[in-house]
């Protein structure tokens, strides 16, 4: 059968794989392992062409490692928790776990027909109770270790969605989901101690060798390691117990400018006077309303409240400074006060210049004199400061300056230098209904009580109602109303579940044994971990990742990991996006209205919609499906079969970029397999052929394999198949003897079969390969046919490219000459006719002048 029809033959190999286990991992200490792992989906209910890339790059990696004799663990599952699940059940009027689970069945759906490599025997999702049970088990350990607590903080509520959001959550100051604007509230939370390894997640990136530098510095900026002054005002006025203001400032040399003393709302001095001044209550409210992200904060309108109480300047007893409640402050931000120096931060100046403040520059550009010539001197562009009042010199740098203020301060008798950082204890209570319940139980007699791991797990009750807005489990008074374990008097469970981020914090280390009866079997993990690839969006690059090591390292203090893993992904990849242009036409109210690429006919660069309206292409937009531009795989697999789509998305662009999905690319693809296929199917075994040209394929050959491996290896799966291009159109080129084209053409599946699976396996069968293609061993490369020791020379008549011919690099200049001469198309063109002169260029070109 010379016709490739891959609806025919992908899912008969997918049934040989399965029934053979082939992606089946096994322990074997007898061999090098191999874990390979892709950011498991959430189960919105479709996968597209994105999910492909992403699943694509895992699966060309874990085939080939199998193929080079490692043991692989290739798992996939569902980060299955969380709010969409809640919303759908409260747009539809189901459950969140019916809506969860139908979408999971039918993303497997999606998934299988790709002919991904994976072990789906060790398949979960983080909502399934075998799953979450344990990560209640694993919260009770770290419960005991000190590494989670509880306590009152402010957090952004969600007053539509009634529940807890984190900064990420919260978009231009309104919840992601429900589009309210959030509030700042005081509620009592469970917070893990991930600040007490912010020094330790901060260094142990250096080690981290084979992850992205960009990846490294986000996470290094959000740990955000500093060194300044941390100090005390003396208040002037206030009530009984803020005599002082404690404060934190990385940057001391711009003490002498201070304009002002900012408070948070949430200060205790602020609470205290909100308490006595309706005022000054009302203002609070206010700004408890704003978001707590630094954009939102930076972008919001800066805020204050005078009131009314000084402080004196710890330099200058005599200089006394007015104290503001101010909107920007955050209490878990440093000391949730602040002294503002408006000539130097951008943020003061707009607040003074508001408030009709002073401004007091301290240092100016290297190209002016003090004191600066305009009032703002923004601190990015400093080049040397003149520090007023402290040290008295000019200094060079502003790290000297820093560091020369803080010891002159330390000298002065007040305040110290310490070292803090930005990341702040990780909040994980949410009030909501689809998550993992956090084990404590809330007992009159005894506080806060830990549920006993023997009544473990604590599963959600099926029989909850979404009606009315908020927490389910606080209206659900069978699940809520217990014993306590403690003293076994009536007590009530902890309604809170837990975030999300949890869920995906550990789920690498369960797959290495998915169903234990503990979190983690300490065999398994120490064979397979660490990921030694792990492959996501650089959308995760900061918490995903930041919480995952952090897990890590309490998982193994805890007992359940070893050490070895305290950074659990050894190497990690960030891939580029799937983009495809948007077509949009507008509604009569001149609304964009957006449609499906399947729905538009381009033509000589337009495109146009049935019914002959012309649609607007935005060129290249990130897959959305708010914009209707994704492309569904079913549908690719329909027409053009799922190894078209696997070696579409990897040889258009380096893995690390963007690429572009085109109906045009994936046509082109279509056809380049068929012909490999037909190549394959039409082969003339008994076909004769020259030494030379055997020769000249062999080495072809041996070239190929190195180089697409060295490609695989350096995921440079873009390269592999440029040369996978080229070795093609060499083997169809080629005259050697069909006996050497089988054995080109079977190095030309093996060396594809990590991309296109199914077209491998089916011409390895053509070819007479034994067994299945996806257990044969890699070839190796010929370390001595790699060396070139004859040369291939275009041959020009009049400057124009009449053949080619292949000759020994030490070839005598005068046999060169003969052999072009002599080949056929030349012979031809000179019909006789003695050439005027022949240039022989060694290594480069034959000329040959008429």
């Amino acid at each position: 059968m010379s016709r490739y029809s891959a609806a025919e033959i992908e899912p008969k190999w997918q049934q040989a794989w399965d029934a053979a286990e082939v992606f089946k991992a096994r322990h074997d200490p007898t061999k090098p392992k191999y874990y390979v792992l892709e950011m498991f989906p959430y189960p919105s209910g479709r996968i597209h062409i994105g999910h492909v890339r992403n699943y694509t790059m895992g699966d060309v990696i874990a085939r080939y490692k199998l193929s080079t004799g490692h043991s692989v663990l290739h798992p996939m599952g569902f980060d299955a928790f969380g709010m969409p699940a809640e919303n759908a059940a409260m747009a539809n009027g189901g459950h969140p776990k019916e809506w969860t689970y139908s979408n999971i069945d039918t993303m497997v759906g999606q998934m299988k027909p790709l002919g991904f490599g994976l072990d789906w025997s060790r398949m979960f999702a983080t909502c399934d109770v075998e799953y979450y049970g344990q990560q209640q088990a694993m919260f009770l350990d770290f419960l005991e270790k000190g590494l989670v607590y509880r306590k009152n903080a402010v957090v952004n509520w969600d007053p539509v969605d009634m529940t807890v959001l984190a900064n990420e959550q919260v978009e231009n100051g309104r919840g992601w989901r429900s589009g309210a604007l959030v509030e700042r509230k005081e509620l009592t939370q469970w917070f893990f101690k991930i600040s007490d390894f912010s020094d330790e997640l901060l260094s142990a990136l250096d080690g981290l060798d084979n992850w992205p530098a960009k990846v490294k510095l986000m996470q290094a900026n959000w740990i955000g390691k500093s060194r300044g002054l941390q100090f005390s005002f003396d208040t002037v006025g206030s009530p009984e117990g803020f005599e002082q203001i404690e404060c934190y400032t990385t940057r001391p040399d711009t003490l002498m400018g201070a304009s002002f003393v900012g408070i948070s709302p949430d200060h205790p001095l602020a609470k205290a006077l909100e308490t006595k001044d309706e005022t000054v209550a009302a203002f609070c409210a206010d700004a408890r309303q704003g978001g707590t992200t630094e954009e939102a904060i930076e972008t919001a309108e800066k805020k204050g409240f005078d009131t009314g109480l000084k402080c004196t300047h710890p330099l200058d007893p005599s200089w006394e400074l007015p104290i503001y409640i101010a909107n920007f402050i955050l209490m878990d931000y440093g000391t949730g006060a602040i002294f503002g120096c408006p000539a130097h931060d951008e943020r003061d100046f707009e607040f003074a210049t508001k408030y009709g403040l002073t401004i007091t520059p301290t240092f100016a550009p290297v190209e002016g004199d003090y004191p600066a010539k305009g009032p703002f001197v923004p601190a990015k562009t400093e080049k040397v400061r003149y520090v007023k009042g402290i040290a008295g010199e000019e200094i060079q740098t502003g790290l000297e300056a820093i560091d020369a203020a803080v010891t002159f301060c330390e000298g002065k008798g007040f305040g110290e230098g310490v070292t803090k950082f930005r990341l702040r204890d990780w909040g994980l209570s949410r009030q909501r209904y689809w998550g993992c319940p956090i084990p404590v139980v809330h007992c009159p007699d005894c506080g806060v009580v830990p549920e006993k791991k023997e009544n473990l797990p604590i599963a959600l009750p099926d029989d909850v109602t979404f009606d009315v807005p908020g927490n389910p489990l606080d209206r659900h008074p069978t699940w809520r109303d217990c014993s306590c374990p403690n003293c076994g008097k009536p007590a009530k469970r902890e309604t809170d579940t837990m975030d999300t981020f949890v869920d995906s914090s550990w789920y690498y280390a369960r797959f290495t044994s998915p169903r234990a009866t503990t979190p983690i079997e300490a065999e398994e993990a120490a064979y397979w971990m660490n990921v030694d690839q792990y492959i996501g969006g650089i959308e995760h690059a900061i918490l995903h990742l930041l919480y995952s090591r952090f897990f890590a390292r309490a998982m193994a203090i805890c007992g359940h990991l070893p050490e070895k893993s305290k950074e659990p992904f050894d190497a990690l990849f960030t891939q580029g996006m799937v983009t495809h242009a948007i077509y949009q036409t507008r509604s009569a109210e001149g609304r964009p209205v957006y449609h499906y690429p399947e729905e538009v006919e381009l033509r000589d660069g337009k495109g146009f919609l049935k019914d002959g309206t012309e649609v607007e292409i935005i060129p290249s937009a990130k897959m959305s499906k708010s914009k209707n531009n994704v492309v569904d795989p079913v549908a690719i697999i329909g027409q053009y079969g799922a190894d078209t789509a696997r070696w579409f998305v990897l040889s258009d662009s380096p893995p690390e970029r963007d690429v572009e999905w085109t109906a045009a690319g994936a046509e082109a693809t279509a056809k380049h397999l068929a012909r490999v296929h037909r190549m394959a199917a039409e082969l003339d075994l008994t076909a004769a052929g020259a030494e030379a040209e055997d020769t000249a394929l062999l080495r072809e050959m041996h070239k190929a394999i190195k180089d697409v491996t060295l490609g695989i290896e350096s995921f440079g799966f873009n390269a592999s198949i440029a040369k996978l291009y080229g070795y093609t159109n060499a083997v169809q080129k080629s005259q050697a003897s069909g006996k050497v084209k089988a054995e080109a053409l079977k190095v030309l599946a093996q060396l594809m079969s990590p991309m296109t699976p199914h077209l491998a396996e089916e011409m390895w069968q053509i070819l007479g390969g034994e067994g299945l293609i996806a257990q044969a061993a890699w070839p190796v490369a010929d370390e001595a046919m790699l060396i070139e020791d004859s040369v291939t020379l275009p041959i020009q008549v009049n400057g124009k490219r009449r053949g080619e011919i292949t000759v020994p690099k030490d070839m005598d200049k005068a046999e060169v000459e003969k052999l072009a001469l002599a080949h056929h198309n030349v012979a031809k063109t000179l019909e006789g006719v003695a050439p005027k002169k022949v240039i022989v260029v060694p290594g480069r070109i034959v000329n040959v002048v008429v």
